[in-house]
């Protein structure tokens, strides 16, 4: 019989993701996958799993888990707060990004992300999921992906793949960036917006708002003002977009954005400040910066030698 994973509670938006399901935008199905590519890639890396492999996203208040089966391996990347419960009840506190070991009938309790949103839990060997159109990753208003295209719920089980027994432990120190400076370039309608509504875009700070999921974040700070028009043609999004709707506060979409929108875009994250921007939790400050192509590139180029 394979090994599994029961779950005792199913914690606050917990998916399994990987790296995304791309090429699929035309027929209005989003990329979806991990918010944090580089956590994402660090929960694999601590269990000697490729970097694509699918590893269990949590938000908040991440699953309660028991191990069922053989040992495994399992790694938890992110600024978390858990514990191991071992099958005699001793309580173990777990340390984030170092793998760990835990046996038949061992339970991992994920209590809380600290100052962050996501987490990751990931498994030597993998999850055995079901991939659709490539990826597994779970987008749930669409239905689609591992679990049925939804969330985790209490009671099921999550089957492992088969499980390296050799356990070697590793720790990967990570020094993640906590200032609030998040860097952009122009969006296509950015001379939509007033001279003194482009200046506030970039001088004042904006509050992450409870109105923020894996689709998108609201924000709330000085409106905007938009002297052309509030409503453009459908045209074709991505993940990153600051769009501005007729109230004037920046929304930026995220990893679920739809496909297409018509709002104007005064601004889009670049790629190397999107993992720093999705682990703002609400009531947090941010900043925008504007920088030019060539600096978007150099900063991409630096996030990749992070991996």
């Amino acid at each position: 019989m394979s090994s599994y994973f029961k779950i005792l509670r199913a914690g606050i938006n917990s998916t399994f993701q990987d790296l995304g399901r791309f090429q699929l935008q035309h027929l209005g199905v989003a990329p979806s996958g991990c918010m944090d590519k580089f956590l994402f890639s660090i929960s694999n890396k601590l269990v000697g799993n490729k970097s694509s492999e699918g590893a269990l996203e949590f938000a908040y208040q991440g699953p309660l888990l028991e191990l069922v089966g053989e040992s495994a391996s399992v790694g938890v990347s992110g600024k978390i707060k858990f514990n191991i419960i071992k099958k005699n009840g001793e309580i173990i506190n777990g340390e984030s990004n170092e793998s760990f070991l835990i046996q038949n009938g061992d339970k991992i309790d994920i209590l809380s992300t600290i100052d962050s949103a996501y987490g990751y839990l990931a498994v030597s060997g993998g999850f055995k999921l079901q991939k659709v159109n490539g990826s597994i990753s779970t987008l749930v208003r669409a239905r689609i992906g591992s679990n049925d295209g939804d969330k985790l719920k209490i009671g099921e089980k999550i089957l492992l793949n088969n499980i390296n027994s050799s356990f070697t432990p590793k720790k990967i120190k990570l020094d993640l960036e906590k200032d609030n400076i998040i860097r952009v370039i122009k969006g296509l309608q950015f001379n939509y917006f007033s001279n003194n509504s482009r200046e506030d875009f970039f001088s004042k700070e904006y509050k992450v708002t409870r109105l923020t999921d894996r689709m998108g974040m609201r924000l709330e700070g000085e409106k905007l003002e938009n002297i052309v028009s509030t409503n453009i043609k459908s045209e074709g999004i991505i993940k990153g977009s600051v769009q501005i709707p007729g109230d004037g506060q920046p929304i930026i979409l995220l990893s679920d954005h739809p496909t297409i929108g018509g709002y104007p875009k005064i601004a889009n994250i670049i790629t190397a400040d999107y993992d720093k921007l999705v682990q703002k939790t609400p009531g947090s400050k941010i900043k925008f910066k504007m920088v030019d192509l060539t600096i978007a590139e150099s900063a991409f180029r630096q996030y990749v030698r992070k991996f």
